[in-house]
């Protein structure tokens, strides 16, 4: 069997597995209208732990590339939405002070669990007209000014990552975004307060390490952190989009790679079939994982929190001695 046999034998496999379990949940939802009825009920009980057991199977054997479809899925929770869910008393705050506000990045002030914070974060946008507000979550120069100026007030910083990348136009190259992005990772490395970072989907290339260089770096259970889109990849090197499956498990972007790579520190669960399927779940999981590790950092002091976190950066990657 080719190589391309394979592979459209497991895309098969998948499609049939998420055709049987969308007919099994159609059955239920179905059912839902007989309740009260002895036979109905029972019959019901019986679908939902089919259901239950076959979406377990289905998303604990995604690939690379599915799991980067579910963190791209248009439902899943964004800023917006885990905000209500995990602070109180938020503040956003506008502009750079220098040229603009870039709404492709939130940023402001807010509690949580009574602790000030300064809250950090990229802003998809659900339909059509609120992605061209947000830019599709790909900010620009003034984007990361903005969350410099919030990130320098001298509160524990909490930033969610969700972008494909830094917007790549000509105004943004023009207003200095390659500086823009350095300045922040400079910035972030010495920032005398505890950073905490949590890429919520996809984590794509400067875009995302602008607000991403913390003391504790998570990632939730379906999210993909990249320095380049599987598409991207695939188009460089094959120059061929279509083989973003390929570039995806070649790439390590899941969240269980990056854990064995030392990129990422924590996974954080999701409920069974991703974020969008219940969001104050989703939050829950993450609230609880947010409060550990804010309470264990804030005991460190100043010195110790920036040497540690600058040692964290520096020990990524790999390295190699050539000799002659």
């Amino acid at each position: 069997m080719s190589v391309k046999e394979k592979k459209k034998s497991v895309e098969t496999v998948e499609a049939a597995r998420q055709r049987e379990l969308e007919k099994l949940e159609k059955e239920v939802d179905d059912l839902k209208l007989l309740a009260g009825n002895e036979d109905a009920d029972a019959e019901l009980e019986r679908l939902r732990a089919e259901v239950a057991e076959l979406r377990k199977e289905f998303y604990t054997h995604l690939g690379p590339w599915q799991r980067a479809q579910i963190a791209r899925h248009p439902q899943r929770p964004y800023l917006t939405d885990y905000i209500p869910l995990l602070f109180t008393d938020f503040v956003e705050l506008h502009g750079d002070r220098a040229f603009g506000d870039d709404r492709a990045l939130i940023a402001g002030l807010a509690k949580f669990k009574g602790r000030p914070v300064a809250v950090i974060g990229h802003q998809k946008g659900r339909d059509t007209k609120q992605r061209v507000i947000r830019n599709f979550g790909q900010p620009k120069p003034e984007g990361y000014r903005k969350a410099l100026r919030v990130m320098q007030l001298g509160r524990p910083i909490l930033t969610f990552v969700d972008t494909p990348g830094a917007y790549p136009g000509i105004d943004a190259e023009e207003r200095g975004q390659g500086e823009a992005i350095a300045r922040n990772l400079r910035e972030m490395a010495r920032l005398p307060v505890p950073v905490i970072v949590t890429v919520t989907g996809e984590g794509g290339s400067g875009g995302a390490l602008a607000i991403a260089v913390g003391d504790r770096i998570n990632i939730l259970e379906n999210g993909f952190y990249s320095v380049i889109s599987p598409e991207g990849c695939a188009s460089i090197i094959w120059r061929d989009s279509t083989k973003a499956e390929t570039a995806a498990a070649a790439m390590k972007i899941t969240a269980t790679d990056l854990k064995e790579l030392g990129i990422i520190d924590e996974i954080v669960k999701e409920p069974e079939g991703g974020a969008h399927t219940d969001l104050e779940a989703a939050a829950q999981f993450l609230d609880e994982v947010l409060d550990r590790q804010l309470t264990e950092l804030t005991t460190e002091s100043v010195k110790d929190l920036v040497a540690a976190r600058y040692k964290k950066f520096r020990q990524m990657g790999q390295f190699f001695d050539l000799q002659a």
